[in-house]
């Protein structure tokens, strides 16, 4: 498994990925009008463009045998979605595809965003994830993020509450 840093010529792929995991992910406990109307705007290619040129936002693919598996992305100074620090790093997404799950491809991902804090010199790296999504929870508690606060997630119609996590590097 490799990890590699994308660019707009990957976006047809980031677009495939992202909408997939995201479905994978959250269509079991949403409804299917908020999955569409979240698909169709949060993760359209116009916006994942912007995104990707972005240059306070990276994203790095997992890939093996040129398949990818997962998809970490990175928000620096102003890109990130809520203002916290600038001297901080926020991971916005990890996603891995549903087949590969429990296959440390997150963990891997997850170890690339913590070598870009630790180049960037940040004090800590912090995300926001559902109260739902269980899995998520102990991948970053076992990770050893701590909860610090709440803020809403919109997805579709439906306000969601994601629990704020950090974890200290300094």
């Amino acid at each position: 498994m490799q990890i590699r840093k994308i660019n707009t010529s990957d976006l047809e792929n980031l677009q495939k990925i992202s909408r997939q995991t995201f479905f994978e992910t959250f269509s079991e406990v949403n409804s299917d009008e908020d999955m569409r109307k979240y698909l169709a705007e949060n993760l359209s290619e116009k916006n994942l463009k912007a995104e990707l040129e972005n240059p306070d936002s990276e994203f790095y693919f997992a890939e093996e045998n040129e398949e990818v598996l997962g998809y970490l992305k990175l928000n620096f100074g102003n890109a990130q979605t809520e203002k916290q620090d600038l001297n901080a790093v926020e991971i916005e997404r990890i996603y891995v595809l549903k087949e590969f799950l429990g296959q440390k491809v997150g963990q891997f991902l997850f170890e690339k965003a913590l070598e870009v804090a630790r180049e960037k010199k940040v004090d800590y790296i912090w995300l926001g994830v559902w109260e739902e999504n269980h899995r998520a929870l102990r991948f970053y508690e076992k990770n050893g993020f701590e909860i610090f606060g709440k803020h809403n997630f919109v997805l579709g119609t439906d306000v969601q509450t994601d629990l704020m996590m950090k974890l200290k590097l300094k």
